[in-house]
């Protein structure tokens, strides 16, 4: 079996300067720079989305043991915003362009990984939801691969929305 995503990426320390980089090219976007500015955002949301990132490609859990995390709540602060497609293409441009800036493997295989995940995830975070906030409860936080990102599975076990097109 070969690296995971995580490991490939660079583990631990790579994902600090990644997430700083998405920030800042989301900052620096004249249309993503608001919901990355408001007032409201959390202090710690640099950390708490290379927590996240990281867990999500293979690392250690610290994203849902220390942030309370389950998928539910972050597709909830995205839910009932209206059509948000141009601002997840946007973000999912950004997200390329912030492995360049963070010096992450330019191997094709990995790039391509990383797109097909960050677009899946864009549709599955961003875009499921654009008018409503019924959001099912306790979503795992997803589990990306070389692959595909790996299936929600609900509390129950049973699919929620597997990865489209796969």
């Amino acid at each position: 079996m070969g690296p995971t995503l995580y490991e490939f990426a660079g583990g631990e320390q790579a994902f600090p300067p990644f997430a700083a980089a998405l920030h800042e090219r989301c900052l620096a976007d004249p249309e993503l720079s608001h919901p990355f500015s408001h007032p409201d955002q959390n202090p710690q949301h640099v950390e708490r989305l290379a927590a996240y990132l990281a867990e999500v490609m293979g690392g250690p859990p610290r994203y849902s043991a220390q942030c309370g995390g389950d998928q539910t709540g972050l597709v909830l602060m995205h839910s009932g915003n209206g059509d948000m497609s141009d601002l997840g293409r946007r973000f999912a441009d950004c997200f390329m362009l912030a492995a360049d800036d963070a010096g992450w493997p330019d191997d094709p295989r990995f790039r391509a990984a990383l797109r097909a995940h960050i677009d899946w995830a864009v549709d599955e975070v961003a875009l499921s939801h654009p008018r409503d906030t019924d959001v099912p409860a306790a979503l795992p936080i997803p589990r990306w691969s070389w692959e595909r990102p790996a299936p929600a599975a609900g509390a129950d076990g049973r699919l929620t929305r597997a990865a489209p097109g796969r």
